[in-house]
């Protein structure tokens, strides 16, 4: 008995419509353009096992980034929304199997009897008529055989949008603790620029001091205590103004990690932020096919609409459906469930549609239409992947250039700034030339911070286009999203 089913089971299965999925080809790129001539001064990867944003080797980053997997509610909504697509598989895999329903019944009824006078089966007589019980109990089965795969190809949608929704999930924490990274490091930036602050104003007092002295002993004018006061109080006011940049990026952290900004307090570095830029190994451009999630979910999603068009072209076949009933019947609760009040039916009906006013081609067309599109997305997300990718390389390889050239610009701008204060001391230079040279290494100190700035949220923007160390091997299986 058992190999007429495994035969009829093989037969069913060959019969599944619709085309079988392969992926299509994506854009070919043999190697990142932005690469060539440059190696990175410090390239770094994760340690196995380790997130990736373990290569900046910062342990209140690591606290945070941690905190978002935990607590962050746009992940819950996007972990929810996954968990709601393996529920979807659940219930396309129940039209494998027949379903099963009970019905129960008991009644009583009573009918005129006119003239009768004696007694019914299951009642009384008298002038009122016939008092009589009815009791049932009838079990149905129906069944519709996925003789064409309708199931099957649902079940293969359902499973791949539910792999689209895993990989939706991995893209969306990959995209918040970028995010967090940014907002981090665009912090310990403000704290650096609040430190040069706080050195300048110490600077610039020490220069108003000197105008002072300078003043009072007959060498200078009262110009230069003013315009010395003047530059003090800057300093001090941009001082103040990097509080409201500070305060956002921090609320910004807290409600990443699904916290109040109340309930959050990032406290400064105790020592200086160091300009050592990781950056992570590229690769070749193949690989982003398998490291990027979001990749993943539009191939996922492609292979969905592929199933679809086996859905719609089933339409042109007949339905076939089997039905079973058993029951019992009997006017005696007592003996309902005897062999002579039994009663059973089996049957099966076939449904096919003559005509339908081009209803099913329609559907098919818009099915193959649909995939045609996700194709196209598809493609179109890989070449977004390369970009970006190229992208964060350019700005690392730029932005590294333009950060050595301007510390040899801060370098000589600090050294102006103390002979042009020595020589106002001497007496041989007006303080305009102090106040020149002090704005010039102020905005030369705050412009390699800026790049610093830059080239930290870039290297952390490449390890998101590279995929954060995510990889397609931690999609669901078809089993597992099954169950």
């Amino acid at each position: 008995m058992r190999y007429p089913v495994l035969a009829l089971a093989a037969t069913l299965a060959a019969c599944t419509v619709g085309p079988d999925y392969h992926r299509p080809d994506a854009p070919p790129a043999a190697a990142f353009k932005e690469l060539d001539g440059w190696k990175p001064a410090t390239p770094r990867e994760a340690a196995s096992g380790s997130p990736w944003w373990s290569i900046y080797d910062d342990p209140a980053l690591d606290g945070l980034e941690r905190q978002v997997e935990i607590s962050n509610q746009s992940l819950k909504t996007s972990e929810a929304a996954y968990r709601e697509a393996v529920a979807i598989v659940d219930e396309a895999r129940a039209g494998y199997f027949p379903t099963v329903s009970a019905t129960a019944s008991a009644q009583r009824s009573s009918t005129a009897g006119g003239g009768f006078t004696g007694s019914g089966a299951g009642g009384r007589g008298g002038g009122g008529g016939i008092v009589q019980n009815q009791f049932a109990l009838s079990p149905t089965a129906s069944w519709v055989p996925d003789i064409w795969g309708r199931i099957r190809r649902t079940v293969e949608a359902d499973v791949a949008t539910a792999q689209a929704s895993a990989a939706d999930l991995a893209a969306a924490r990959l995209a918040d603790q970028a995010t967090l990274a940014s907002d981090y490091f665009q912090l310990r930036i403000a704290d650096e620029q609040k430190r040069v602050l706080d050195a300048t104003v110490a600077a610039d007092q020490q220069s108003l001091k000197i105008a002072r002295n300078q003043f009072e002993a007959g060498f200078a004018a009262e110009t230069d205590v003013v315009t010395a006061e003047t530059q003090v109080e800057n300093a001090q006011a941009q001082e103040i103004a990097l509080g409201v940049q500070r305060a956002a990026f921090e609320h910004a952290i807290a409600v990443l990690i699904g916290k109040p900004p109340s309930d959050l307090a990032i406290a400064p570095l105790p020592e200086p932020l160091g300009t050592t830029v990781p950056v992570a190994p590229v690769g070749v451009p193949s690989a982003l096919l398998e490291r990027r999630p979001d990749i993943a979910a539009a191939e996922r999603t492609m292979q969905a609409a592929n199933a679809q068009i086996g859905i719609a072209e089933v339409a042109y076949f007949p339905d076939l459906t089997l039905t079973a009933t058993a029951g019992f019947a009997s006017s005696a609760l007592g003996n309902l469930l005897s062999l002579s009040n039994s009663a059973w039916s089996i049957g099966a009906a076939a449904t096919e549609t003559i005509f339908d006013g081009g209803l099913r081609g329609a559907q098919v067309r818009a099915a193959q239409a649909a995939y045609e599109g996700n194709v196209a997305t598809y493609r179109q997300t890989v070449l977004t992947a390369f970009q970006q990718v190229e992208d964060e390389l350019a700005a690392l390889r730029i932005l590294e250039q333009q950060a050595a050239a301007q510390d040899v610009a801060l370098r000589s701008a600090r050294r102006a700034e103390q002979l042009t204060l020595n020589q106002y001391q001497a007496g041989t230079l007006a303080y305009t030339s102090v106040v020149v040279a002090q704005t010039t290494a102020l905005a030369d100190e705050q412009t390699a911070l800026s790049i610093l700035q830059s080239r930290l949220v870039a290297s952390s923007a490449l390890v998101q286009a590279l995929g954060g160390g995510w990889d397609a091997s931690q999609l669901p299986s078809l089993g597992t999203a099954e169950k």
